[in-house]
């Protein structure tokens, strides 16, 4: 693949702008074109997301059915067994997954007995072979150390949105508090994944300066999910509209521009796409996925491994391997080359 579109950290707001605003077809072929210069168009990463801690957060997201002040249908479910989430590790990689992503409906991560199975968990994961990814709220410097040190390959922690409007959304913790815990796991050389949600009832302003915020970061997310709002029954946002896929495709299209060579994760509402849909978001950069044996995105409705590898066969996608599966296929090349 010939790289020609740079890395940069020195966006402006104007210049997104710009990117975001293109004709959308001609903003799709644009961000098609970066992506064929830093990544393989025929690939895609599985990931699966388990949710290991369910409800009961005290946190107020305006969108999220997991906060304990909101009435859903949503059950509290304690932290689950080590040995159960290794077997959901373990089926996830056999269904084609290379990255596994725990989530815990936390607050903050505490230094008590819950994190030491956490460390565990993310320890036998890790032993698997797949990339281990934790999303269990904000973090110290000494806390994601601990991570990293058992194998922690990436930590989620989405923006959500911009940050001049962070505080229609949630009240309980700052946007300078995300900020802060990615800062926390960049120096303890874990990975980033971060992104958002759109259909907040945000505007388009918001969305590029939430995009902005990411894109001028020293060094970008390798991750990025871009995220259409789940309407949970019960949350102060179950009436907003249905978020539109061209809207989506708007926004992964830029993302894939402003962070060549990060993975632009389709991520929440694809159970609403079509598959037509979301391959456009995959001619628009996107090019990792949440998959999973339980059709569950942590609480809400999410396609499953049969349906979606039968999209990848539709539209000739593979899923993409595991890096060490990588380094054998090019050690048995290598091999082969020598008879």
């Amino acid at each position: 693949m010939d790289r020609k579109t740079e890395i940069r950290n020195n966006w402006t707001k104007e210049q997104i702008e710009e990117i975001y605003h293109q004709p959308l077809l001609e903003l799709i072929y644009k961000a098609a074109t970066v992506h064929r210069e830093w990544h393989n168009p025929e690939e895609m990463q599985m990931s699966t997301l388990l949710s290991i801690k369910t409800g009961g957060c005290t946190e107020d997201c305006s969108y999220c059915g997991q906060a304990a002040r909101y009435h859903t249908n949503i059950k509290v479910q304690a932290l689950l067994p080590t040995e159960t989430v290794i077997e959901h590790a373990q089926k996830a990689k056999d269904n084609g997954s290379s990255r596994f992503c725990m989530a815990a409906a936390w607050r903050e991560v505490r230094n008590n007995r819950d994190f030491d199975r956490v460390i565990d968990m993310v320890k036998g994961v890790n032993d698997l072979g797949l990339e281990v990814c934790c999303t269990l709220g904000m973090l110290t410097e000494d806390q994601a150390i601990r991570l990293q040190e058992a194998g922690l390959y990436a930590y989620n922690h989405n923006l959500d949105t911009s940050e001049q409007y962070y505080e229609e959304i949630i009240s309980t913790r700052t946007f300078d508090n995300r900020i802060n815990t990615i800062n926390n796991v960049r120096k303890a050389g874990i990975t980033v994944c971060s992104g958002g949600i759109i259909g907040l009832g945000e505007s388009h302003k918001d969305r590029i300066s939430m995009l902005l915020t990411l894109a001028t970061m020293p060094k970008h997310p390798e991750s990025v999910p871009i995220n259409a709002l789940a309407r949970v029954a019960g949350t102060p946002l179950e009436n907003n509209e249905k978020t539109d896929t061209w809207e989506m495709v708007r926004m992964i299209a830029t993302a894939r521009i402003v962070m060549p060579s990060s993975m632009v994760r389709l991520s929440a509402g694809r159970i609403e796409m079509t598959e037509f849909e979301q391959g456009w978001c995959f001619m628009a950069g996107a090019n990792s996925i949440f998959t999973g044996e339980r059709e569950t995105l942590l609480v809400t409705p999410n396609p499953g491994v049969s349906e979606d590898m039968q999209m990848l066969q539709t539209l000739g996608l593979k899923p993409m391997k595991r890096e060490t599966e990588k380094v054998m296929d090019q050690f048995e090349t290598w091999k082969t080359s020598l008879v």
